[in-house]
């Protein structure tokens, strides 16, 4: 199976740090950040498990549900935490999925055969409310997530979801955005009275509120 943009994510039932839980269910009217680590008690893991708790604020603010998974059990994930609590100086709430027999590795491609059989890879995947895969990124195990350009994706998504924009190279919330070419210009004076300017026929700018 692979999973393209656009797609609802399959669903999955799993045992987890905070208990059970059905993927779809637990997502709910929300948005999602799940993201998978090839082991517990690694350090570029611990680290970044450390960074998703400390930004806890800013992905609640955003409606956005952090949730890990490592191909290990719920006593090695829950005796994990306390080592990332420890040497990340925070406390980390959101669930980690137990995944030992690898099976929503499999199901999610978390397994990349060169890297190892048996590990997940770092694999981000940002799902809106909907259950729609809206961005993926996969790093290699021994790279750590750069959580700067995962706040700012998440936001530049939902930016475009309330404005109808496209973002260019590097935005961040406040700077212009881009008109998408698809959008005449009669029907973009209804939708950005603030108007906008034109740089080339298909390449539009303007600024948009939060």
């Amino acid at each position: 199976m692979t999973l393209l943009l656009g797609d609802i994510v399959p669903d999955f039932s799993a045992d987890t740090t905070t208990g059970p839980i059905s993927f779809h269910d637990w997502i709910g009217d929300d948005w999602a950040f799940f993201f998978s680590h090839p082991a517990d008690f690694t350090p570029v893991c611990t680290t970044e498990m450390g960074r998703t708790a400390q930004l806890a604020d800013e992905f609640a603010k955003r409606g956005v549900k952090p949730i890990g998974l490592s191909t290990d059990t719920v006593g090695e994930h829950l005796k994990w935490i306390e080592d990332v609590n420890d040497t990340q100086n925070t406390t980390l709430r959101f669930p980690i999925v137990a995944d030992p027999d690898l099976e929503i590795s499999k199901l999610y491609e978390m397994i990349h055969p060169a890297e190892s059989q048996t590990a997940a890879v770092r694999s981000v995947f940002i799902i809106d409310s909907d259950k729609k895969l809206r961005l993926t990124m996969t790093y290699p195990m021994s790279v750590g997530r750069n959580f700067d350009e995962i706040l700012r994706v998440i936001d530049a998504l939902q930016a475009g979801d309330r404005h109808g924009i496209a973002t260019p190279a590097d935005w961040r919330p406040g700077s212009e955005v881009i008109i998408p070419p698809s959008i005449p210009d009669d029907e973009a004076r209804t939708l950005f009275p603030q108007g906008w300017t034109t740089h080339r026929p298909y390449l539009r700018t303007t600024r948009v509120g939060g």
